[in-house]
């Protein structure tokens, strides 16, 4: 039976408006029905994170890397923070000054006064004062290549219990590969990135293979799923991470063997797994 996504009660008509799953007239067509359905299935993922950090502390902080439009952070805050964790607060980092400007317009519009943005790169996020110390869960929602990898590396600094991810157009794996094929090509592995398409579709994949590798040495239980239907887009991918256990020495190995097999050693500062 297909499920049918309908706007939930007390939700803001407005926000629906701006993130364009409602006409300007506010109303619904296949196409917003579409994006609607997306927003829950990604909203069903984070739910249960939100309410997991909040049983420690009600005052949860929620950091989104490469916030853009602040699409997924305003998402959260309407449909949970709003009503069920008005003490937390949602922080959008973002380099444009533009954007800022526009998710601060926005929010304070919308009444959404724990939602705050920052004009600032993920490296000066980790020193910035404007942060609070503790940090629950962090996201990053198609931040592009290694973009990812900082909000990684942000995470794992501030010790969050949570880390969610949606990575994309990650080209410096395959471009490494690409650079260093010919020094690789005494292993018959070389036949898995040996034509330009597969280097590409190859870089992709192994780049979260080794992000995965990270957060596990890094005493993370990961899963990966897919995000949506292939149907809507090819950057579908979801790692989520919840920190569990102690550093994982065995993983770390692992993600120094598959560099040294592929070629990728270089990368190694990239896909740091020393902890403190």
């Amino acid at each position: 039976m297909t499920k049918t996504y309908e706007i939930r009660p007390g939700q803001s008509v407005e926000l629906l408006k701006e993130l364009h799953i409602l006409t300007r007239d506010g109303k619904m067509n296949q196409d917003s029905r579409r994006k609607l359905k997306q927003v829950y299935h990604l909203f069903q993922f984070i739910e249960p994170l939100l309410k997991e950090a909040q049983q420690e502390h009600a005052d949860i902080n929620v950091v989104d890397h490469g916030a853009g439009k602040s699409y997924l952070g305003f998402i959260l805050y309407d449909l949970f923070f709003k009503e069920h964790a008005p003490a937390g607060r949602i922080w959008g980092i973002e380099t444009r000054d533009e954007l800022v400007a526009h998710t601060r317009e926005l929010a304070s519009r919308l009444g959404f006064a724990g939602m705050h943005f920052l004009n600032l790169s993920v490296a000066d996020s980790m020193t910035s004062t404007e942060l609070p110390a503790q940090i629950d869960i962090v996201t990053a929602l198609h931040a592009c290549n290694t973009a990812t990898d900082d909000a990684i590396r942000f995470a794992l600094q501030k010790e969050a219990c949570f880390i969610v991810l949606v990575p994309c157009c990650q080209a410096e794996v395959a471009a490494t590969l690409r650079k260093n094929k010919g020094r690789a090509l005494k292993s018959p592995l070389t036949e898995l990135w040996r034509h330009p398409i597969h280097t590409r579709e190859f870089g992709s994949h192994l780049t979260n293979v080794l992000r995965c590798l990270q957060l596990e040495a890094h005493g993370y239980q990961v899963n990966v799923t897919e995000l949506v239907g292939w149907e809507h887009s090819m950057k579908n991918e979801l790692i989520i991470a919840t920190r569990k256990n102690a550093p994982n020495q065995r993983a770390a190995e692992r993600l120094q063997e598959i560099l040294a097999t592929t070629g990728l050693e270089e990368l190694s500062e990239r896909f740091f797994t020393e902890t403190a």
